[in-house]
């Protein structure tokens, strides 16, 4: 499974990624920013790519992404680079931060944007609304309801069908100045409870794959999950649990 199969582009082989990359080209936008460019792909499922190309016109990377309908409010703390490229990046940013305040929410986290460049150059700390999607990956889970999900935990420290958990910040120390903040990855381990959820299918690919829109602690999240990893069928107010790889867009 990959983040791409995630969107209905089940790549197995960088041949694979060359012949998407050809693909996608095709019906792009080009997004202009100092680095370079992104030109955006946008199938009608809500799937994206984003491509990155330098003021060389060389293409050098790109991010999967996928529309969805989640909103949250997150207050923008930090601007994470990547050493990938130079349009790679995200933010460290609080989830649900209290009124009038930039510096406490009810957890801090750090996502991707896949068009980082045209969004790094804000005043920081600043609130901002975002969607966030989390791509699944093969530890995905779906349960009825709570009960389920809660009496399939059989560790002694049990966590909640709203929980969050910002792994990607374990090896980074918020108190130590020589920590590396540019190296806190995109992930979380999260639980959250299912609002919508859709059959999607990719139109370019001909490829399915699940869309949720799910409640979790700190706001709405959107998820895109491979087929392969649904095994049951899902349902309104039913659990979902996993780790994932986390991709936000600032809204306008």
């Amino acid at each position: 499974m990959s983040n791409l199969s995630d969107i209905g582009f089940p790549v197995q082989n960088e041949q694979d990624v060359n012949v998407l990359i050809t693909e996608t080209i095709q019906y792009v936008e080009s997004l202009k920013c100092p680095q370079g460019f992104y030109l955006r792909f946008a199938d009608e499922s809500g799937a994206e790519i984003y491509l990155q190309g330098n003021n060389e016109q060389e293409l050098v990377g790109f991010n999967p992404h996928f529309a969805g309908k989640s909103r949250r409010k997150v207050s923008l703390e930090k601007l994470i680079e990547r050493d990938s490229s130079e349009l790679d990046g995200g933010f460290y940013a609080w989830a649900n931060p209290k009124d009038f305040e930039t510096d406490a929410g009810d957890y801090t986290f750090v996502f991707d944007v896949p068009d980082f460049r045209l969004s790094s150059e804000r005043r920081l700390p600043q609130v901002r609304e975002i969607q966030l999607t989390a791509f699944a990956s093969n530890d995905f889970k779906i349960f009825a309801d709570e009960k389920e999900y809660s009496e399939s935990q059989q560790d002694e420290l049990k966590y909640a069908s709203k929980s969050f958990v910002p792994s990607g910040l374990f090896a980074f120390d918020a108190g130590d100045e020589k920590s590396d903040l540019n190296a806190a990855r995109p992930i979380a381990i999260f639980a959250g409870i299912i609002k919508e959820f859709e059959l999607k299918k990719n139109k370019l690919s001909s490829n399915n794959f699940y869309w949720f829109l799910v409640e979790t602690l700190g706001g709405e999240t959107d998820i895109v999950a491979d087929v392969k990893l649904v095994s049951t069928e899902p349902q309104i107010g039913g659990v979902v649990s996993g780790q994932f790889w986390l991709s936000g867009k600032l809204n306008s």
